[in-house]
């Protein structure tokens, strides 16, 4: 015989509840009594109907979306499992509501939460639908009037783009696989610039296939933007909350997704006159300055040009008187050194100028000439030829013939 440990035996059944699938996703309803919440602000009640009670736990991450008091009649969600401390049973629970909303409620707002907290909801991830698409994707059925209202209207509206229908169901337990199918196949086309989503109105078991996890994670891991027109203006579906952006209806969806063609034209004609415009401004400029050149090429500034040429002839005739009487001068001065250097000056007070009527040669000194030798007298008017007859030095006078 084998004897455990309570501690063995507490975690041996802990181990038990959390590995049974139904007992992890477990739905429960009854009457809350024996609430109190604890320093921690955690939330601690029992559950009871006529046939039991559990006890259960709402930590304070799970913020409640009602306010809990006793007897107050509730669905819970949770997981049961054993507190091995205390070896208390107790549902561990994640969400709360009001007995009267449904069950397909309390999974719709147990799943929202649960992707919002992952992120799947931020707007900071949703992307801008392309302006001018070229090719736009469909998921709906193939026969429904949502198809045929959104083809309609994007051919009304903008008959440039393409309609690339991925037919799917769009109710039933194969309508969820099928969204997934349709959105991965778009995404595998390399030319699809916007997704579109959609569905006509219903009850929400009709639209629950919208409210699918896999729906939602196929959305969010989309490649392309993705538009969704599901049901009518209220209905709101976990689809809508992840798609990049939400339209009422199946025919808003189209419209956004595409522009007005007759707004285009509009733009475009606005824009075409702003730049005819904006050209016509610019030559009525540009010819403004061309017509300024042209009319002061025809009738320059002659005054002015005048009074330049008169300032440089004033200034030219001024410089030109300068340098005259400084040349002036300066000859006056070179014509009187010349005159003191001149030897008729000389000759003139009775000094005469003895060549050899030979070779040319100035007699300065009586040794220069021999008795016979040809001399030749330089006087103030004229020459006089004569020849040595006889000559004496020391001061003594020589005979010229």
């Amino acid at each position: 015989m084998q004897i455990y440990t309570v501690g063995e035996v507490t975690t041996y059944a802990r181990g038990l509840l959390d590995s049974n699938e139904r007992l992890s996703d477990l739905w429960v309803k009854g009457e809350i009594s024996n609430l109190y919440r604890s320093q921690a602000d955690h939330i601690y009640f029992t559950i009871k109907d006529a046939e039991g009670q559990l006890k259960c736990v709402l930590f304070k991450s799970e913020k409640p979306v009602i306010k809990l008091e006793n007897g107050t009649a509730v669905i819970i969600h949770g997981r049961l499992s054993i507190y091995e401390l205390r070896g208390d049973l107790q549902v561990y629970v994640d969400l709360v509501q009001p007995e009267g909303v449904g069950v397909l409620h309390l999974a719709f707002q147990q799943l929202k939460d649960k992707l919002e907290k992952e992120g799947l909801f931020d707007e900071s991830r949703k992307r801008p639908l392309p302006s001018y698409p070229k090719h736009i994707g469909v998921i709906t059925s193939p026969v429904s009037a949502a198809y045929r209202d959104i083809a309609n209207i994007i051919r009304r509206r903008y008959p440039l783009v393409e309609i690339v229908l991925a037919p799917t169901l769009v109710q039933g337990d194969e309508a969820a696989p099928g969204i997934v199918r349709a959105i991965g196949e778009l995404n595998d086309l390399e030319e699809i610039d916007v997704i579109i989503l959609a569905r006509g109105g219903g009850s929400i078991e009709d639209l629950w296939s919208f409210n699918e996890e896999d729906v939602a994670r196929a959305i969010y891991a989309s490649s392309i933007p993705i538009v969704t027109g599901v049901g009518h203006e209220t209905d709101y579906t976990i689809a809508d909350y992840v798609a990049d952006m939400r339209a009422p209806t199946p025919s808003a969806a189209a419209e956004i997704s595409v522009p007005d063609r007759s707004e285009l034209k509009e733009r475009v004609q606005s824009y075409n006159e702003s730049i005819v415009s904006a050209i016509e401004e610019c030559l009525s400029q540009k010819r403004g300055k061309l017509q300024y050149a042209f009319d002061r090429m025809k009738a320059p500034d002659l005054g002015r040009s005048r009074q330049r040429i008169d300032d440089i002839f004033r200034a030219t005739s001024k410089q030109m008187t300068s340098s005259v009487i400084l040349m002036r001068s300066h000859h006056n001065a070179y014509t009187s050194q010349l005159n003191s250097l001149n030897p008729l000056g000389t000759l003139k007070r009775g000094y005469a100028i003895i060549q050899k009527t030979s070779n040319g040669k100035i007699v300065s000194r009586t040794g220069d000439v021999r008795s016979g030798e040809g001399l030749a007298l330089q006087v103030s008017d004229g020459q006089i030829n004569g020849k040595v007859t006889g000559k004496s030095g020391d001061g003594h006078q020589g005979t010229l013939i």
